[in-house]
């Protein structure tokens, strides 16, 4: 059972897919824990696995065995409806491709979860309020074609926050931004991991990044490296 602090974990996490008549281990008995308030990088080489843990961190898929625990609620045997409500409720995603809307502005895009959660109350105050957080008040009729690279990751980044989630999921945020923009958007994941306690996980090839969380969990070949 998860302890009260965890907001993270897992145990004994494998993974199988079956490729034709092979079968490949994508996570083998990989446990884990993360607790509430850290910022947290895993790392490792292409094909360690990275992605297959990120997909099952963010309830996009389940484990082939073992138990996931996420915000104290074991998820690992989770119909696929119950995983895309605690999937909204629970992770805030952060992508290297930014996955906005095109035809949709700032404010539209970042109220999308709480379109999804049902939420009707304040629905745009709370989307606006997450523009001013990642400072793009002066921005929220812009679609993303009328955005920079850095723009648009940081309404990703409101769209993420929006529904207070308990973690926030990034998947190489800054992999398609030039410095100075990459440098922005991890001084506001740090930012909202400071204001708000929110779990910050960040999956990167980057050990500049890395070096700024407080802890980085190495994969490889779908293990923990100790």
């Amino acid at each position: 059972m998860a302890k009260k602090r965890d907001v993270i974990l897992a145990r004994n996490l494998k993974k199988t897919y079956q490729m034709g008549e092979v079968k490949v281990h994508a996570l083998r008995n990989v446990s884990l824990d993360v607790q509430r308030g850290e910022v947290v990088a895993i790392m490792g080489p292409s094909g360690s696995g990275k992605s297959t843990l990120m997909n099952i961190i963010g309830c996009l898929d389940r484990p082939t065995s073992g138990d996931y625990y996420l915000d104290g609620q074991l998820v690992s045997n989770m119909e696929d409806d119950q995983l895309a409500d605690i999937r909204n409720r629970k992770v805030g995603f952060v992508f290297q491709t930014f996955n906005l809307l095109s035809r949709s502005n700032a404010l539209l895009n970042v109220e999308l979860p709480l379109r999804y959660a049902g939420v009707k109350e304040k629905r745009r105050e709370r989307a606006i309020a997450a523009l001013n957080a990642v400072g793009l008040s002066d921005r929220i009729n812009h679609k993303p074609t009328e955005l920079s690279g850095g723009q648009q990751q940081r309404v990703a980044l409101a769209r993420a926050i929006v529904n207070n989630p308990a973690i926030i999921l990034a998947d190489e945020p800054t992999g398609n931004l030039d410095s100075k923009s990459g440098e922005e958007i991890m001084r506001l994941l740090l930012k909202m991991n400071k204001d708000f306690q929110t779990t910050v996980i960040i999956v990167t090839h980057d050990s500049k990044i890395a070096s700024q969380t407080q802890r980085v969990i190495n994969l490889y070949d779908g293990k923990v490296k100790k």
